[in-house]
């Protein structure tokens, strides 16, 4: 359950109940998707609760809102300080936050005339994915870059995404890996996707992708550790039997995978560059020193 008769979300300009807010049934959001928004996840820091790139997060909001024509006038540190209010009066700190922006009523297939902003958050115990996850190729692909603004967070996007994921389950999975309308690995169905071989890793560049803000961590501790990463495209065959592969993003954080259409990962995870890269992410969001655990025999 995301939220009970105390919960406490921030929508159309105040702080309401969760269980009493109202949205309108002729929103072009209910009936096109035409809606943007975020995941964001605030962590328990130094006694209270820090949001992780709150800023990045919520400049891709405005971004997302902009590029998809709908009105929206709050300033990221709007939207930072209204966030930790809503933390605040629901005495969270390990939480996943989910601002999104809704449209107003209109069925007519124009731009956004009006739209509203729901800042919602909950308590966040048990994760998103599990680690050592076993994935599979989908047969559905990632929609093409040419028809949507695939590197926006849109809510009408996701539908593609509940067909893949559903589709893996099905299957027996745990989750999917999808390709771009080329062809190559693009990402799973909420995640972007890292592999491992030999010493470098591996990760689909921009274009066909949600360029993820994880994504975009990894890259720093890339950088940071001096891990080698390449930005190219590939195909499930590179991938398949390689030393180690994850997903990466922010309710993902980062998850180890097991293996790519019933083929095993080659090296066991915790003797990988990616289970170093784990730890550093662990270490960063709750901004403590990076200390590699040891791997117990």
């Amino acid at each position: 359950m995301y939220y009970n008769e105390n919960t406490i979300i921030y929508f159309t300009g105040q702080f309401v109940k969760a269980a009493e807010a109202k949205t309108d049934l002729y929103s072009q959001s209910l009936h096109y998707g035409y809606a943007v928004f975020e995941g964001i996840r605030s962590y328990p820091v130094n006694g209270g609760s820090k949001m992780f790139k709150g800023k990045e997060h919520y400049d891709r909001l405005r971004r997302s809102a902009e590029v998809m024509k709908i009105p929206f006038s709050y300033s990221t540190d709007q939207l930072v300080e209204l966030t930790y209010e809503t933390l605040r009066r629901n005495g969270f700190t390990d939480a996943y936050i989910r601002p999104i922006v809704i449209c107003s009523p209109n069925m007519a297939l124009s731009k956004g005339k009006e739209s509203y902003l729901a800042i919602e958050c909950w308590e966040w115990t048990n994760g998103y994915m599990s680690n050592k996850m076993k994935i599979m190729t989908s047969s559905y692909r990632r929609p093409n870059a040419d028809a949507f603004h695939v590197d926006a967070k849109v809510s009408g996007h996701y539908v593609n995404s509940i067909l893949a994921c559903q589709e893996a389950k099905d299957n027996g999975f745990d989750e999917a890996l999808v390709l771009d309308s080329n062809g190559y690995v693009a990402e799973s169905s909420g995640a972007n996707i890292f592999y491992e071989n030999n010493g470098v890793l591996y990760t689909a560049p921009k274009g066909n992708i949600l360029p993820g803000i994880t994504r975009a961590t990894v890259l720093e501790i890339c950088e940071e550790l001096n891990i080698p990463v390449q930005e190219k495209f590939f195909t499930p065959e590179k991938m398949r039997g390689a030393d180690a592969g994850f997903f990466c993003g922010t309710a993902a954080e980062i998850v180890g995978l097991s293996s790519l259409d019933n083929v095993p990962f080659a090296k066991e995870w915790e003797d990988t560059l990616s289970y170093v890269i784990q730890q550093a992410y662990k270490c960063k969001v709750l901004e403590k020193p990076f200390q590699l655990e040891q791997k117990v025999a």
